[in-house]
């Protein structure tokens, strides 16, 4: 008897459900189940507990012998090796300090202001966790400079907590963060339509400018509750001194953004032209491989420190490091293997005729989508959700009327970073709140209104109700 008719029956004869609930749902939720037992009852890795929810899934609906074809499918997925590369790329970029001279920079110029310590952690913050792919370690690195800052500026402690924490894990939705990537996967396996990478990031540009702004109105709305002063010129970075230092990572973002920008802008006329249809498409999908190690070469080549880049250095700070992005590499890889046996399964089209069935409307399942991946992303990291999720949000949301292209770009913003600012199991809101030395109450409250903002945000932009860039 096949397997997975075997598990609808027991699903039916134990519930009683699967007429409500459709079979390939039932598989959505014995994998979540999976991940949170070995997760948090077990204390495993969450790359293990996907592994091995990929594995018993398998055998549970009778695709074992698929499993070879999930594994081919995964490992040929070249955003993978990009997401590899961009990881290696923050690692280095991180090691030779290239990013803190930007923070310095930007520091001394917006700290001037009334309240720009807090400016400076949204900007500097924001720009270097789309740099590092980490949120509690881009809390870590950037806040030890920002939080003492604003703080000396009279910003209140727990203030100073959130608007880092807040600040630090928006980068995991800014190009280049490695989030990305995984959103780009779930889109061509949820939709089987080719995108232009330079075209996803473009929109995924014009949707993270409204949750910069978003912030820095916040920010300013704080700062006139407060009566926060301007940073004290005896504290000010020296902007010629800033300057001469640091200039050259001033370069970095060209290096990463042009090439995407000239991919959306002249794919279709003059790339396509001068090398067909075929070529450039292939050109659009290894930009995001030779662009993280041009930025890399990049880095090499202007740090100060040269004995910091030797080969021996080099292959240390990898090995170092390798802890840091093997798990997140490991999940992706697993992910894409569920993503393929997923394809068998029927998840994305039963779990959107599930919630279609609700009649929520738009805003109703928009609204659901987000308290799902909100609570969620309290026990799954943000990257794991869009890679193992991802092309199923895509489904429910384009069922309900969302733009498909829109919830993709979307991915890394309502699983990414809400996962590390809801509390009350928020990394970056406790890492940010350990270098503040702030009062859990005051610092839990004070960022309900952060998360709160973040999440009405989410709606309107998934509604359509603004104007997107590249859309």
């Amino acid at each position: 008897m096949d397997l997975s008719l075997m598990t609808t029956n027991f699903f039916a004869n134990a519930f009683g459900w699967t007429s409500v609930i459709p079979a390939g749902v039932w598989f959505l939720i014995l994998l979540l189940a999976i991940i949170l037992i070995w997760f948090i009852w077990v204390k495993r890795p969450v790359y293990e507990a996907v592994g091995l929810g990929f594995v018993l899934l398998v055998i549970i609906s009778g695709n074992f012998s698929n499993i070879w074809t999930y594994i081919d499918g995964a490992l040929s997925t070249n955003l993978l090796y990009s997401m590899v590369a961009f990881v290696a790329m923050s690692i280095l970029l991180t090691k030779t300090k290239i990013v803190d001279s930007c923070i310095a920079i930007i520091l001394s110029v917006i700290g001037r202001v009334t309240g720009g310590a807090g400016y400076a952690a949204v900007i500097a913050s924001g720009f270097m966790g789309a740099l590092s792919g980490s949120g509690p370690g881009n809390v870590m690195a950037t806040g030890a400079i920002t939080i003492p800052a604003m703080k000396r500026s009279g910003f209140p402690a727990e203030l100073a907590a959130n608007i880092e924490s807040n600040a630090s894990y928006m980068g995991n939705m800014i190009p280049p963060s490695s989030n990305i990537v995984a959103a780009m996967t779930a889109y061509t396996t949820a939709t089987n339509l080719d995108l232009s990478t330079g075209q996803f990031w473009m929109i995924l540009w014009g949707i993270s400018a409204y949750f910069i702004i978003q912030r820095l109105v916040m920010v300013w709305g704080f700062c006139k509750y407060y009566k926060v002063k301007p940073i004290a010129k005896e504290d000010l970075p020296s902007l010629r001194e800033t300057l001469k230092k640091g200039w050259t990572g001033l370069l970095l973002p060209f290096i990463i953004l042009v090439p995407f920008i000239l991919d959306a802008v002249f794919k279709d006329t003059f790339f396509t032209k001068q090398l067909g249809e075929t070529g450039a498409a292939n050109l659009s999908s290894s930009v995001l491989l030779f662009v993280g190690g041009i930025a890399a070469l990049f880095a090499v080549l202007v740090t100060k420190d040269k004995k910091m880049v030797t080969p021996n250095k080099i292959a240390t700070m990898f090995s170092n490091g390798i802890k840091t992005f093997a798990p997140a590499i490991g999940v992706c890889v697993f992910g894409y293997m569920l993503g393929e046996l997923f394809a068998d399964l029927n998840v994305g089209k039963d779990m959107a005729a599930l919630v279609g069935s609700w009649n929520f409307g738009q805003l109703g399942t928009v609204l659901v989508v987000c308290l799902i991946t909100c609570f969620l992303g309290m026990v799954i990291p943000g990257s794991s959700l869009v890679v193992i999720f991802g092309p199923v949000f895509i489904s429910i949301l384009s069922g309900a009327g969302c733009s498909p292209l829109l919830a993709a770009a979307m991915l890394p913003c309502i699983c990414g970073v809400m996962c590390g600012i809801t509390p009350p199991l928020g990394l970056g809101m406790y890492a940010g709140m350990t270098l503040a030395e702030s009062d859990f109450k005051k610092t839990f409250n004070n960022n309900l209104w952060w998360v709160s903002a973040q999440f009405i945000l989410q709606v309107l932009v998934l509604m359509g109700w603004l104007p997107i860039l590249g859309l």
